[in-house]
């Protein structure tokens, strides 16, 4: 992992992870992994899927009863990310506040992370 001995990888909302935990007992599953993958018109979008069997290679992020696991290709991109849930009168859903990304489409469902 991409990360700083004694500090998560990513952080966690009380909403979020009351949303979480919601999931996990409502489907069953150990948790949701997080990662990203090419596409979307900035270049990058997250992605979000049900966990039934963690991973050896997964960084595991517990917290207030919720468990994420971040892929292994994603650890570096992740990292310092705030997950939040947010809902409003036309959508609800997870958002991402992430200080590695440097520019978003305007519709926000992709990201660019700096040229290395």
């Amino acid at each position: 992992m991409f990360g700083i001995p004694g500090k998560q990888a990513v952080s966690i909302t009380p909403r979020a992870a009351a949303q979480i935990v919601k999931l996990m007992t409502r489907e069953g599953h150990q948790g949701l992994r997080i990662g990203v993958k090419k596409g979307g018109c900035a270049g990058m979008e997250y992605t979000m899927d049900y966990v039934d069997e963690v991973d050896g290679n997964d960084e595991v992020v517990e917290q207030d009863g919720a468990r994420v696991m971040i892929a292994p290709m994603a650890q570096m991109f992740l990292f310092g990310t705030e997950i939040d849930y947010e809902t409003s009168l036309l959508e609800s859903g997870f958002k991402f506040n992430n200080p590695n990304v440097v520019d978003a489409c305007g519709c926000g469902e992709s990201i660019k992370f700096a040229e290395s």
